[in-house]
This record gives C-alpha cells, sequence and structure tokens, in this order.
C-alpha cells in the first residue's frame, strides 16, 4: 500500500507537494472517461485494484466561460474531476448569470459519481474577482443583474476617491466597492435590507444556507483589509457599511452542508462547507508555488499573474493589489487580455495545429494588444484603452505568433512593474489555466520574460480550491 506523508495545518505546508515513498512507481493509475454531452465532461481515477478513500474534499472553480470540480483525498491525489459550460440562460435579451451559475453548481454536484460523493468530507469554491451580487438579506433575492469581474462603473469612482486612501485597490472603476457604490446611487427601494455577496460568497451560500459570509482573498476590492483583519473605519463610516459581509479566512469552516443538499446528493451528514477565494489565488494554491520570488501566470479567458512576496505592494493606478497568504503577501493584478481573444479567432483545432508550426525562439515583430471589447486593469489602468489586433499578416501562423507574443509582453510589463514597486522579484514563473497546455506558448514566454517558466503539475483552480477545502476539514477536526 502506497503511504503518502500526511499534510500538516502550519503555515504553507498545506499547499506544499506531498513526498512520495519509493514504492510511488508501483501505483498503476487507471482513467475512466465518460462523456457527459457537449456541455460537460469528467474522469475518475482510481487505483487498478479498485477506490478505497477515506475522506475526499470537494473544490469547484467557476471562472469567466466555465465551471470545473476537483475531488481529491488527504494526499492531495485527485480523485475525480470534471467541467462544465455555463448554459446559456437568457433574460430580457441578456445573459442571465444567476440562473446559469446555480444550474452549473448543481450540475457538477450531479457529475461526481455517487460513490465519490459519499465520502466527500468538506467542499470549497473560488470565483471571479469582483463579480458582485446584492442581494435581499431576509431572503436572498438577487435585487439586479450581477456585476461581472470586469465590468466598470466610472460614475462611482469619484465618490469611492473621496473616502479612500489615495491609490487604494478599491479606486478603479472595476473594483467592488464601486460596484457597490453606484448600486447605492440608484436609491432603489429597501436598499438598507440587502446585503453584498461575490460570485463565490452567493455559490456557497445556496450549499450552507448562512447569508453574508465571505473571505478576505474576495472582500479586498470591497476594501477590507486583510493586514488588520477589519474593514477600515473610513469605510464603516459610510451609509452603504451595513451590506458588507463578515469576513473569514479563505478554508473556514462556515457550517454543514443543506440537508437537503445532503438528501438530494448524497453527500454524507457531517460534510462542511467552507470560505472559498477568487479564482486566480485558487490557482496559485494549485501550483504549490510556497517561497517568495515564486510566481503563476493563470492563462485562461483572462491573464492574471500572482506573485509570492514578502511586500504588500497596492496602487490602483496600476491595477496592482496583495491579497494575503498567511504571513506572506500574493502581489498581481489581472489583464483583460488572454484566452478570450484567441477562443474569438482561432478555434481549440486551428491554436493547436497553428502553434505547432510557430517557431518560439524567433521573436515576432507583430507589436498587438489583444482585447476583447475597450478597457484593461493591469499591468495599465485605463477603462479606455483600444484593442490593438491589426495589421493581420496574410499567414494564420504569423498571426497567432504575434498574438502570444504581444500577451507574453503584457505579462513580462507586469512582473516587470511588480519588481518596480518593490515586491520580491520573480525567480521563477508557473503556468496555470488552459494556455498551460500550449507548450510553444510556454517557451515564447520563457523567452520574453527571461525567466524559467514551467508548467504547473496541477493547472486548474479548481484544484486549490480543493485544498482550501482540505484545509477546513482539518481546522475544523484540530488536526
Amino acid at each position: 500500500m502506497l503511504i503518502l506523508r500526511q499534510f500538516q495545518i502550519s503555515s504553507f505546508e498545506l499547499f506544499q507537494s506531498p513526498k512520495q515513498s519509493g514504492c510511488s512507481s508501483s501505483r498503476t493509475r487507471t482513467r475512466f472517461y465518460s462523456n457527459l454531452g457537449k456541455s460537460s465532461d469528467f474522469r475518475v481515477m482510481s487505483d487498478n485494484k479498485g477506490t478505497n478513500f477515506d475522506k475526499l474534499y470537494l473544490g469547484m472553480d467557476f471562472g469567466t466561460s466555465g465551471a470545473r470540480f476537483t475531488v481529491i483525498d488527504e494526499q492531495g491525489e485527485i480523485t475525480a474531476e470534471g467541467k462544465r459550460e455555463y448554459p446559456p440562460f437568457m433574460k430580457e435579451e441578456r445573459m442571465d448569470w444567476v440562473s446559469s451559475w446555480k444550474a452549473t453548481l448543481f450540475s457538477l454536484l450531479e457529475d461526481i459519481p455517487i460513490n465519490v460523493r459519499s465520502l466527500v468530507s468538506s467542499i470549497s469554491l473560488d470565483g471571479t474577482s469582483a463579480t458582485t451580487l446584492i442581494l435581499n438579506s431576509e431572503s436572498g433575492e438577487v435585487l439586479c443583474q450581477p456585476f461581472l469581474y470586469n465590468q466598470s462603473c466610472p460614475d462611482a469612482l469619484p465618490e469611492v476617491k473621496s473616502i479612500a486612501p489615495a491609490n487604494h485597490t478599491v479606486c478603479s472603476g472595476s473594483s467592488t466597492l464601486c460596484k457597490l457604490v453606484s448600486w447605492w446611487n440608484t436609491e432603489v427601494p429597501n436598499r438598507e435590507s440587502a446585503v453584498l455577496l461575490h460570485q463565490a460568497d452567493w455559490l456557497l451560500w445556496l450549499l450552507h444556507g448562512k447569508l453574508g459570509v465571505s473571505d478576505y482573498n474576495n472582500a479586498l476590492k470591497v476594501g477590507y483589509d486583510p493586514e488588520s483583519e477589519s474593514y477600515p473605519s473610513w469605510l464603516l463610516s459610510q451609509p452603504y457599511s451595513q451590506l458588507l459581509p463578515v469576513v473569514q479566512a479563505p478554508g473556514t469552516s462556515i457550517g454543514n452542508l443543506k440537508e437537503s443538499i445532503r438528501s438530494q446528493f448524497g453527500f454524507p451528514d457531517d460534510c462542511i462547507v467552507c470560505t472559498g477565494t477568487t479564482d486566480s489565488i485558487a490557482a496559485f494554491l494549485a501550483a504549490r508555488a510556497t517561497e517568495p520570488g515564486k510566481a503563476v501566470t493563470s492563462l485562461g479567458s483572462t491573464l492574471a499573474i500572482k506573485l509570492l512576496s514578502t511586500k504588500r505592494v497596492d496602487d490602483a493606478r496600476y491595477g496592482v493589489y496583495s491579497h494575503r497568504l498567511d504571513d506572506k503577501w500574493l502581489v498581481g493584478g489581472a489583464s483583460n487580455t488572454g484566452g478570450a481573444v484567441l477562443r474569438q479567432l482561432f478555434s481549440d483545432e486551428q491554436l493547436e495545429r497553428l502553434s505547432q508550426e510557430i517557431n518560439p525562439m524567433v521573436a515576432s515583430p507583430l507589436d498587438y494588444y489583444p482585447l476583447l471589447t475597450s478597457g484593461e486593469r493591469f499591468p495599465i489602468a485605463d477603462p479606455n484603452l483600444a484593442p490593438r489586433l491589426l495589421p493581420r499578416p496574410e499567414s494564420d501562423v504569423e498571426y497567432l505568433h504575434g498574438i502570444l507574443e504581444s500577451i507574453a509582453r503584457i505579462e513580462g510589463k507586469g512582473y516587470k512593474l511588480l519588481k518596480e514597486m518593490g515586491a520580491t522579484e520573480a525567480e521563477e514563473v508557473w503556468t496555470a489555466g488552459g494556455g498551460a497546455k500550449n507548450d510553444k506558448w510556454i517557451k515564447i514566454r520563457q523567452r520574453v520574460l527571461g525567466l524559467p517558466v514551467k508548467k504547473a503539475v496541477h493547472t486548474e483552480a479548481s484544484y486549490g480550491a480543493s485544498l482550501l477545502a482540505l484545509k477546513g476539514a482539518k481546522q475544523k477536526t484540530g488536526l
């Protein structure tokens, strides 16, 4: 029987790679694939002698274009994983994100094999940063369309800047606080009896039923100070401060999974739900980069970078902010460039085929700024920055090369900016997200960044969320 060292909960130990014994090579991992239709797929992994687990831990990632789940055991080994696209529910000719996210959440729970569900001890999940919902504090009814992660509310920015310290993280039109102030100023009826939740908070609430709980990663952009572990006085003095959620550390047990969900899906009676985090932080946790100078770039629909630093750095002028991670800081920012632009221009088959023809050691002369629409958050904070995807050469290979290289240059500018602002200098970059699968892109980025660039062993944010679920379970039991 393969023996693996159990995780310790102190500091970063939870997120380090488990040390395997010398007999690990004797273990055969068999993968079973089951096609659930166009919108989803999952796989279950087990020993060739069958599945034998005591407790399992479920993490879910709600990204910009779809959601994933990962189930791990106590040693961090993946037991099952799967993904779903968001169903295109429409409401008044607009995407009904609330219905789509909710349907996806319960579809993912259904996708987990019943024999796996019955062993899940705890659940956590991540969502896109600054995706904001306003709910009735008694009924939980959603009072308006969600404010999406990249949505800007420039109407509220002057007011926010007038109350917050200069260059604070909230001093950006896309911050959660700007979204809250913009909604508050519409003077809707009964606005005092409302509560603000982030996407991850709301999805977790559907599971545990305790309205008004968040984590200090998601709450950063509404003004929460993770260093003092409190909301600042300048925020608490505002009339809308009563809408702010209670904040706990990521991976903290909130309560038991609702009985109705336990009975419907076959989860254990003592299954708990833990506070979550943002998608880019979950991706960082998944990579298990534990030393200052280690960085993770998430190449999903958008590009997000996170650098482990001994120094906290925040400056809204450049879209730079720091998340707390135990006694260190995750410094970084999120750009609007990324895979969503690639998907608009090329199919998956084209991306794979054209990438094979790129020479990653040769620099592309094309200079683009790939965006879906006008507006950028980091390393340039400019709501009016226009996409630049022209001129387009006749060769699709050259065009793709130019776009991949341009995104790499934006990434490089991000890491250079963090260094100039005083963060620990990046020494090594791990890659997470869908872009991690493109080996040619990794080589392009290594040349552009001038740093070692590797694909993370675990590239999905849902794996990081499952580590938070494991952390919460361990803390609850005192192990």
